[in-house]
């Protein structure tokens, strides 16, 4: 990838290989958004098929403004991936008013309930 300084607390990160960009508040946030940001297109190419780009030789890469900072930065995909699958959506649900006041009384955990069921509707054994 290449930092680029644009400002104070402001940086611009292009990674070269993915024809991507994306930007940070300082160096260390900088490669933590380059890492999210090649993880994510990576994610989004496998799901398209697509072949990812072999990674360039680091001496190849050239960057324009003579302070920037060319460095690698590591992408473990398949934990990214992982985390994307299993992190949780919020999700609109109507029941009937009776049904939420009597839950709400026994203190059920609606969203605990929602996926119990769904997990049984699907034949997932699961906990």
């Amino acid at each position: 990838v290449v930092i680029t300084e644009t400002g104070k607390n402001d940086y611009f990160v292009e990674v070269p290989d993915m024809e991507i960009a994306t930007q940070g508040e300082s160096v260390e946030n900088s490669i933590d958004m380059a890492r999210d940001a090649i993880c994510l297109m990576a994610v989004d190419m496998a799901d398209d098929s697509k072949k990812l780009p072999a990674p360039s030789d680091i001496a190849a890469i050239s960057a324009k403004n003579p302070n920037a900072i060319v460095t690698l930065v590591d992408a473990d995909v398949t934990a990214y991936r992982k985390m994307l699958e299993n992190r949780s959506v919020r999700k609109n649900v109507t029941v009937p008013s009776w049904l939420n006041d009597r839950a709400e009384k026994a203190g059920i955990n609606f969203s605990a309930s929602l996926q119990r069921a769904l997990k049984e509707d699907l034949g997932i054994n699961a906990k």
